[in-house]
Formats: C-alpha cells, sequence, structure tokens
C-alpha cells in the first residue's frame, strides 16, 4: 500500500496517532449524526529523537513502542495513520471541471508539477475534489491534494508494519483533526493542536481552507525544560503539565524606614530567601518554556492568519486540542495573545481521559463522518 490510500468502506479501524514524545491510539464509535466518540484508549511515551519534526528517525524504537502498545492493550491491528510534519504540501488548484477520475487524476498530475517544490517521482501524492466554483473563467472544480515524500512515508510504514500492524491508510493529521472535532461554522474556524508539534488547520464548514505545521511543539518545551535541568524528559514532561502559564507576582510593599534609622545589626540578622530547591528550578524552568511557546505560537499563528485569509473572512473562533491544550491557563493566555475566542476541544472518552489528547487519533479512526 502506498500513501494516503482512501478505503471505499466506512468501518471504523484504530487511529494512530505517532508524534514527537508519545503514541496515541483509539478505537472509536460514530453515531448517526452524532460525534464521534472514543471507546478504547491506549498511549505510550517515545525517547526524545524517536520521532523528529513529524518524522521517524529511530524506526527499530518506534516498532517496539508500538509491539508492546498493540500486545498490552488487545487494540485492533488495523490501523490508520496520521502525517504531520513541514515536508508534507497541502495545495488547491482550480480545474476546469472534470467526471472521469482518471482523467481527473492525470490533470491534478500534470498540474502538481508546477505547484509540489518536490519531484513527482520521489512524492506520494493524493487528491480529493472540492466542488464546483464560479469564477471568472467560468465554472472550475476545486480539487486539494496534498503530496509528502515517499521516503518518509515508506519508513513510517515499514516501522508500523514490522511491529505486525496492518496500516489501511495514511491521512493528514489536520484533515483528521478537522474531522473529529466536526465544526460547522459557517465562518473560517482556526484548528489548533499542540502536542509533539503544533498542527494548525483553518475550516469552514467542515472543509479545510488550508494546514500548516508549526515548529516548537509540547515535546519541545519538555526537551528545552530536561536541558536547563538535567532532569529525565519523563519529568520535564510532567511539570509542563501541572505549572503551566507563568502568573506574575504581585510586589510586596516595601517597608519604608525613617531617614538615620537604618540598622546595620537588623540587615545582617534579616532572615535570607531560601535557595531554590531541584524542584522548584524545573517549575521555574517549565514556566519559562510554557511562557516562550505561547508566545512563539501565538506569533506564528497571526501571521499565518494574515498571509493565508481575506481581510473580509477572518477567523474569530480557535478550536484548541492536543496534549498541550491541557496546560493550565495556555488557552486563555493564547486567547488574550490572539484576540480571539479560544475554545477547548476534545472528544467524547471514557471517564479518566483527557478529551482534548485524541482527537487527532478519533479522526484517524473513521474516514469520514456519517451523514
Amino acid at each position: 500500500m502506498a500513501g494516503f490510500k482512501r478505503s471505499s468502506a466506512r468501518r471504523s479501524v484504530t487511529g494512530l496517532d505517532i508524534e514527537p514524545g508519545g503514541i496515541r491510539a483509539v478505537e472509536v464509535s460514530v453515531m448517526p449524526n452524532g460525534p464521534v466518540v472514543v471507546e478504547r484508549a491506549a498511549e505510550a511515551p517515545l525517547a526524545p529523537g524517536v520521532i523528529r519534526d513529524g518524522e521517524v528517525f529511530d524506526p527499530p524504537a518506534l516498532t517496539a513502542a508500538l509491539k508492546q502498545l498493540f500486545a498490552e492493550h488487545k487494540l485492533d491491528k488495523r490501523v490508520r495513520l496520521g502525517v504531520a510534519n513541514q515536508r508534507v504540501v497541502v495545495r488547491t488548484l482550480l480545474l476546469p471541471p472534470i467526471s472521469d477520475a482518471k482523467q481527473l487524476a492525470t490533470a491534478v498530475r500534470f498540474q502538481a508539477a508546477d505547484e509540489i517544490p518536490m519531484p513527482l517521482d520521489q512524492a506520494v501524492l493524493d487528491h480529493a475534489s472540492l466542488g464546483i466554483v464560479d469564477t471568472e473563467e467560468g465554472p472550475r472544480m476545486r480539487v486539494l491534494i496534498v503530496a509528502a515524500r515517499r521516503d518518509m512515508v515508506e519508513k513510517l510504514l515499514a516501522a508500523v508494519r514490522e511491529a505486525g500492524l496492518k496500516p489501511e491508510g495514511i491521512d493528514l493529521s489536520a484533515f483528521a483533526m478537522i474531522r473529529s472535532l466536526a465544526s460547522r461554522h459557517e465562518a473560517p474556524v482556526l484548528h489548533l493542536a499542540v502536542g509533539g508539534t503544533v498542527n494548525l488547520a483553518v475550516s469552514r464548514g467542515g472543509e479545510c481552507l488550508f494546514t500548516r505545521v508549526l515548529a516548537g511543539g509540547f515535546e519541545a518545551m519538555a526537551i528545552d525544560v530536561a536541558e536547563r535541568t538535567q532532569v529525565p524528559v519523563d519529568e520535564a514532561r510532567a511539570a509542563l503539565s501541572r505549572v503551566g502559564v507563568s502568573q506574575p507576582k504581585a510586589a510586596e510593599p516595601a517597608e519604608i524606614v525613617p531617614d538615620g534609622e537604618l540598622d546595620l545589626a537588623m540587615l545582617a540578622t534579616a532572615p535570607r530567601e531560601p535557595e531554590p530547591s531541584a524542584a522548584d528550578a524545573v517549575e521555574a524552568a517549565a514556566g519559562r518554556a510554557v511562557d516562550d511557546a505561547l508566545r512563539r505560537i501565538a506569533g506564528e499563528v497571526r501571521t499565518t492568519l494574515d498571509f493565508h485569509l481575506r481581510s473580509d473572512e477572518p477567523v474569530e473562533h480557535v478550536l484548541l486540542t492536543g496534549p498541550g491544550a491541557a496546560v493550565p491557563g495556555f488557552a486563555d493566555a493564547l486567547a488574550a495573545q490572539l484576540g480571539l475566542t479560544v475554545e477547548l476541544a476534545g472528544v467524547p472518552v471514557p471517564d479518566g481521559l483527557e478529551p482534548t489528547r485524541y482527537a487527532v487519533a478519533a479522526g484517524l479512526a473513521v474516514e469520514e463522518m456519517a451523514a
């Protein structure tokens, strides 16, 4: 099986979200006219460097983690994978209306040669029709094309197959996120998954308008904290989830001492601030990492929206998901930085699980939502 293959059936498979720092796998159910519901979920951490910027750099380690996860939780080995990295290219083409599937595929491939910044013989290419629109040149078919480096896709598939799993398709993680969160706003809506990477997508009525992967997600924050404080990455990840966005402390009023009454002996015996403990240092580093990431993400989002969206179609609503969404204070601080409404968005999950952690995996488990 090569690349972004679409199965003809609507059956559910295990959605497998693999990103820097962790794996999430879910089995779901979809009720008619209802949301995707996570029935079972499992996840496992990955060591730093196994996945970098959304690509596999240590296939044996990924294979071992997948084998253990699926053996422990007895998950369905039919899986659909997500990809999210900066080497995946998404473009929208305007073509003359073409009803024949083979002719459309030929036209897309011909046009893609001018749109995709990679040799087509080194790419996995897929496309989907988005319907007919009226233009100054007459009716045109909007076609979404997705291209990824073949070597990147094949390396991921090889590691998954070596774990005994059966890939039934690959999809963009951004498409899966839009699918599971199922926003039907008429105005453009920003979907933002803060996880091992930062996955950004703008949709209208469930249709993806554009998508982009930003650097510096939750895993990058954790590695930064671990390197600054010399603690294991697992401990740094926990600190990020516990500390969250730093809150400015109110300054304590200074004691006013009348002129000529400064007592040097009193200064010498005054209690000194205790030296910060190792735990305090980790928490301080975690707060700084979250603050830095927040400013960077907000800046990248603003730049992206300004570049891609028309001024008469502004984004006013943000759906925030992913492991980073649960970082204390992150949603409120992001809303303040962007000047937009930010809503924590997840999927229904069993008790005890965090809904925002599984939106991408849940969307991968179903190819399309029931009508």
